[in-house]
């Protein structure tokens, strides 16, 4: 059996007595371009296409850079001995990592054709919303597509946490695509107490990020103002307090799979010992 508790032990111990090791990797890494995508995006809003599309495109690349420190933190935890080597194991196992979730990124999204096909079958401009334009949808067409979605989510947090390994799995292991069965072998039986987790860790994260933001950017606003552009001095502070709350908790949360990936390991082995 896994103890959710003892992982969380195991991932809390590594953070402290790794810290110094973590730090820049995790500013490098993850702050810095959570920081800047902040301000992207108070950009984004009334930019003109060339600049929105030069936005989007940075937005993209930094989500690059902060999937390689993610990549990076996993490979420390699973061997600490590493140290800042452990840029360099990222670096290898990338291009097979982001392979694997570009992947699973678009069995995602399929996921979400039938609430295109229920619009269209209603009538609906599916490529008037697509231009970030609200057509009316028929009652009828709205009750289908939240049914659609109620029955989904339960299916896709299933799916999330069988493949919550995913990334100790692609660096731990050197796999590619069969990380995907991998992890799935590896947390059979798991399911359930790891999608526990996710939900608390999401419901956490969300709330800790909104109250630093909002607390924090509605007092910066009131003495600083807003700028006309989007941007001022309370915005950059307020990302950059964001952009703080958010990378702790994506240190943890990698961490934690990682600690997770160890543990079931050490179950499976027990397992094929008996």
């Amino acid at each position: 059996m896994i103890s959710m508790g003892s992982v969380w032990d195991r991932t809390a111990e590594f953070l402290s007595d790794n810290l110094g090791t973590i730090l820049p990797i995790a500013l490098l890494g993850i702050f810095v371009p959570a920081v800047i995508t902040g301000n992207f995006a108070e950009l984004r809003p009334g930019a003109a296409p060339g600049l929105a599309m030069g936005l989007g495109l940075g937005s993209l690349a930094l989500a690059l850079v902060t999937f390689w420190g993610q990549l990076a933190i996993t490979a420390l935890t699973l061997d600490p001995s590493h140290g800042r080597a452990a840029t360099g194991v990222a670096t290898r196992r990338f291009p097979a990592a982001l392979l694997v979730m570009v992947v699973v990124l678009i069995a995602g999204l399929a996921a979400s054709i039938p609430v295109g096909v229920i619009l269209a079958a209603s009538g609906v401009d599916v490529a008037a919303m697509a231009q970030d334009s609200m057509p009316e949808i028929p009652a009828a067409a709205a009750t289908a597509v939240a049914l659609y979605v109620l029955i989904l989510l339960p299916v896709m947090l299933w799916l999330v946490a069988r493949l919550a390994v995913l990334l100790p799995v692609i660096v731990g292991e050197g796999q590619a695509l069969g990380a995907i069965a991998r992890s799935w072998r590896l947390t059979r039986g798991a399911a359930l107490k790891i999608a526990g987790v996710i939900i608390l860790y999401a419901v956490v994260s969300i709330v800790a990020n909104l109250a630093a933001t909002t607390a924090f950017g509605a007092v910066m606003f009131l003495i600083a103002g807003r700028g006309e552009d989007g941007l001022s001095l309370a915005t950059v502070l307020t990302t950059i307090v964001g952009g703080a709350v958010s990378t702790g908790f994506t240190v943890l949360g990698t961490a934690f799979t990682a600690k997770l990936f160890v543990a079931l390991l050490l179950r499976e082995e027990a397992a094929k010992a008996q």
